[in-house]
């Protein structure tokens, strides 16, 4: 038996098209009644949401603990917040927490902040508050980065290798670039 192969949207587009002799309509119309759910390109929001589902990802590199808050849209990863967990300013979340909420406040003097919201086993809510701020303020500059690359729908394959190509001085950097790029990995196709 053959291994399975995984096309890219662009490539079952391309495929489609010339099955459709260059028919635009006819290969969009295929493609969104046959293929769901499978390849299909998350749309662009030019404004986040308030509230985004998020995945908690931890990973270990070397002997540090780190964790990775990937904001989903439809799924699809939006957004990242990545440090090291249990830090000074208190990233302690209970080991069985995998999943939760980003949410977007804004603060009395008009700046903004992400928080992380999640249910424990009884149902109550508890809340992080200013995420955005809890991690080293290099980390969060290149998050920003990466979180700008997967707003925009970069396919997630392009941003691993768009991270792993990112050239950074310290090893406590490239530790944490390699967190990043296993934490995006769960989201291959």
């Amino acid at each position: 038996m053959e291994p399975t192969k995984t096309y890219s949207y662009e490539e079952v587009l391309k495929a489609s098209k010339t099955f459709f002799g260059g028919d635009e309509q006819a290969t969009r119309e295929w493609m969104e009644n046959h293929l769901h759910p499978l390849p299909k390109r998350p749309e662009v929001i030019e404004v986040r949401p308030q509230v985004l589902e998020c995945d908690v990802v931890r990973f270990q590199n070397n002997k540090d603990k780190w964790v990775a808050f990937v904001g989903l849209l439809d799924g699809y990863p939006y957004e990242i917040f990545t440090g090291l967990q249990d830090d000074e300013e208190g990233i302690m979340l209970p080991k069985s927490v995998t999943k939760g909420k980003i949410i977007k406040q804004q603060n009395p003097d008009g700046s903004k902040r992400y928080d992380f919201q999640f249910e424990n086993k009884r149902g109550y809510k508890t809340t992080v508050e200013g995420l955005s701020e809890k991690f080293n303020p290099e980390y969060w500059n290149y998050a920003k980065l990466i979180s700008g690359v997967l707003r925009y729908r970069m396919p997630i394959d392009h941003v691993i290798k768009l991270v792993a190509s990112l050239q950074l001085q310290s090893e406590n950097i490239n530790t944490w670039k390699n967190g990043v790029e296993r934490a995006l990995k769960k989201y291959e196709e």
